[in-house]
């Protein structure tokens, strides 16, 4: 009995202290996703709200197994006190991710790949920079190329899942067009591809010789 007053009080200690900046990054990608979940749902809060539970709940699950089986932790537990995972993170950033991916995703499969690649990486990008907080850690049995192929089934299942759900009236897909050498989105997809690929080599060179 004693030793659960002495963990709520140290929990409590815990909450009244001031944020660090990760805490406030956190939390402010959380009200901004939440708000984008939200603008999303409001467009056709049947199509849209159902995938959003679909996508966080899943979400959720997935990433709880996952953390229960030990391919990964959250040490700090910011933002989400004794849970074992950062519930209100996941339950906004990936299904705002999902309903993005499905309101504006080319028509096309051949511009949907580089549209999704292109989240993909900046996905994977956010995953690197919080396994250099004390935020997120991986542990042996899982790297970056299990996160980077998860993103991709994840992401193409809901689009698939999408297709099905969402009609043609309720998205705006990017025009294929402007995937087309110097168009806008052309140039958008080589920038964010060419500095995390970069990137990612800089990182691996500083994981396997450091």
């Amino acid at each position: 009995m004693f030793n659960q007053r002495l963990t709520t009080a140290k929990e409590e200690i815990e909450m009244m202290r001031p944020m660090n900046y990760i805490e406030i990054s956190i939390l402010i990608i959380i009200i901004f996703t939440g708000l984008g979940c939200l603008y999303f749902i409001r467009l056709d809060w049947k199509r849209y709200g159902a995938l959003y539970i679909i996508s966080a709940f899943s979400s959720n699950v997935v990433c709880y197994i996952f953390t229960f089986i030990g391919f990964y932790s959250f040490p700090d537990k910011i933002l989400h006190n004794h849970f074992l995972i950062p519930y209100k993170l996941v339950s906004t950033l990936f299904p705002f991710i999902t309903l993005f991916g499905i309101r504006y995703s080319p028509k096309q499969w051949i511009w949907k790949i580089p549209f999704y690649w292109a989240i993909v990486h900046l996905g994977v990008l956010g995953e690197v920079i919080l396994k250099s907080t004390t935020v997120f850690t991986f542990e042996p049995e899982w790297d970056l190329w299990d996160s980077y192929t998860l993103w991709w089934l994840n992401y193409l299942l809901f689009e698939l899942l999408g297709g099905k759900i969402v009609p043609e009236h309720l998205r705006k897909p990017i025009n294929g067009e402007f995937f087309r050498y110097g168009k806008w989105a052309w140039i958008v997809f080589h920038i964010i591809v060419i500095s995390t690929i970069f990137l990612a080599g800089v990182y691996v060179g500083v994981t396997v010789f450091k």
